[in-house]
């Protein structure tokens, strides 16, 4: 086994220069968090698109499963006034 394939594997979050939030760009391997850095900003940001990056071990992440999609976000369809359609947002309100 090459010493590449034990490396971690890490998740990369890039934010756009014109954008709010960090969103997944893709995956990579490395053997620490600043060359895991190093190599997003190489490898998702060659043409300045981006302005911040996140890197996270994928070890770290814990995610709910496609398949228990339903009973697991079933409480919040009881609770409709979480729906942003019962509120007024004011003029000059942005990004909400």
């Amino acid at each position: 086994m090459s010493e590449q394939t034990e490396w971690p594997l890490w998740e990369v979050f890039v934010r756009s220069r014109r954008g709010l939030s960090h969103t997944h760009a893709g995956s990579l391997h490395a053997p620490d968090a600043e060359l895991a850095l190093r190599n997003a900003r190489d490898l998702y940001t060659r043409r300045g698109e981006g302005v911040s990056l996140w890197v996270v071990p994928s070890a770290a992440i814990t995610a709910s499963s496609p398949d228990e999609k339903d009973p697991f976000f079933a409480p919040a369809a009881d609770k409709p006034y979480r729906h942003p359609t019962f509120y007024e947002i004011p003029e000059g309100v942005k990004h909400l």
